[in-house]
């Protein structure tokens, strides 16, 4: 393996922390900080957007203060989770890709987030909610408006 090929792939592997840092930072990752990491990392910027818009929990866009992803997999699926998206939708006034008009809320669908075992289940920001039903879910949006 040539040098080179060395380089790229440790710059690759730098890719994703390095994007989680601007995410965390700016609260989405822009394509001014894209073009950037694709300078830095000797990386070509079609990869770098590639990876900042194929993980979930990366946003090129502006998202709201309190992040909102209902999980889409196959258990909180069966587990009603049509019903707790309806929920949410409900409480917030928006659909999932949406953001309300305050900023407060982006709400949007995921894979799984691990929580299988207490379907359905949600996160907000970096906090999770399980066994979740839709009176549960009035209360907990109450707690981020």
């Amino acid at each position: 393996m040539s040098q080179q090929a060395i380089s790229n792939r440790h710059g690759e592997q730098d890719l994703i922390g390095r994007l989680k840092e601007a995410q965390a930072k700016f609260g989405h990752v822009s394509e001014e900080v894209m073009a950037e990491l694709a300078r830095s990392l000797d990386i070509p910027i079609n990869d770098v957007y590639g990876v900042a818009s194929f993980y979930s929990f990366l946003s090129t866009q502006p998202l709201g203060r309190n992040i909102i992803r209902i999980c889409q997999s196959l258990p909180c699926y069966l587990k009603y989770g049509q019903t707790i998206m309806e929920s949410v939708a409900q409480e917030i006034g928006i659909i999932p890709g949406e953001t309300t008009a305050d900023g407060k809320f982006s709400f949007q669908l995921t894979n799984c987030i691990g929580l299988c075992d207490r379907a359905p289940a949600m996160m907000i920001n970096y906090d999770s909610h399980v066994d979740l039903t839709p009176k549960k879910i009035a209360q907990i949006l109450g707690t981020y408006k």
